[in-house]
């Protein structure tokens, strides 16, 4: 089973950006525990990050026929791309959302996710965890 995770603008700043909401966890260490999370579920991961809208949507693309899942963390991407949306959809690979704030009590534009009507999942809130909870539940979903 392979697993592609997919970080969105600014999520390379982890550890650094805004401590008192994402931790002092870098997107680095995060990548690091999840993919052995993975081997240990018997998964393959890779990671992309971008800051860049269609660097992500291509990578997306690329995804087709070479992975069975994807998390994706589409920071403020999530509330403003259709066209993101648009690239899961017409890849029709499982998907999952996965925020480490809880976006439903920020500020009122970051409570829409376009993706979410896409995603098989979305898990928002537990910060570092949310990606391990993503994780999780996709495997299962895929087995």
């Amino acid at each position: 089973m392979k697993i592609l995770l997919i970080n969105g603008p600014n999520l390379n700043l982890l550890g650094t950006r805004e401590p008192e909401k994402y931790g002092s966890t870098t997107l680095e260490d995060i990548e690091t525990s999840l993919k052995e999370q993975a081997a240990k579920n018997g998964a393959e991961l890779d990671c992309f990050q971008s800051n860049h809208e269609g660097e992500i949507i291509d990578k997306i693309h690329s995804a087709k026929g070479k992975y069975d899942g994807i998390i994706i963390n589409a920071g403020g991407l999530t509330h403003t791309s259709v066209s993101l949306r648009d690239a899961i959809s017409s890849v029709a690979i499982p998907t999952a959302e996965v925020h480490m704030t809880n976006i439903h009590a920020r500020e009122e534009f970051r409570h829409t996710s376009l993706i979410s009507g896409v995603a098989v999942g979305q898990v928002v809130g537990f910060g570092k965890n949310s990606y391990k909870y993503a994780l999780e539940g996709l495997i299962e979903y895929l087995k």
